[in-house]
């Protein structure tokens, strides 16, 4: 099943990438790989999905949260690919970075709901290597923060 036919089974629409909110860009392609930048997580409305792992927020709504940025991050890699996400060769890496409290061991778990999307989407091409650490804070308090790295077809 391609890409896009998984994105309409699951009822994901993508949005086109939000503006940077610093000093740089949402992605750069260096040969045939594409570096996106960090994206973090947000409610439906576009407000800051803000709160701490172990204090103000679930397991289960950290992994929500992840799946939400994963849905971000292939609206920009759409961007990134010309408009085809055809050419995605494979999900390399991602990043993670978890807003958590010092106690809280399970960033891994919270990244699952990144990962797992990216590969009922990209079936064998989403497996990817992962990072996935436990952080004071991330940007502008929001609960998970996801970088992702992918190969595509020149």
């Amino acid at each position: 099943m391609s890409v896009y036919a998984k994105l309409k089974e699951l009822n994901i629409t993508l949005a086109p990438p939000a503006a940077p909110a610093a000093a740089y860009v949402m992605y750069v392609q260096s040969g045939n790989l594409v570096f996106l930048s960090g994206h973090i997580a947000k409610n439906a409305d576009g407000s800051v999905n803000a709160g701490k792992l172990g204090q103000d927020v679930s397991l289960e709504q950290g992994q929500a949260a992840a799946r939400s940025i994963a849905i971000d991050l292939v609206g920009t890699l759409q961007e990134a690919c010309g408009g085809d996400l055809t050419r995605v060769k494979r999900i390399v890496k991602l990043m993670s970075l978890v807003n958590s409290t010092p106690d809280f061991t399970d960033q891994h778990l919270v990244t699952n709901g990144a990962s797992e999307l990216l590969g009922e989407l990209f079936g064998d091409a989403g497996k990817h290597a992962r990072s996935a650490f436990g952080v004071a804070q991330v940007p502008r308090g929001a609960c998970v923060e996801i970088e992702m790295i992918v190969e595509i077809a020149g």
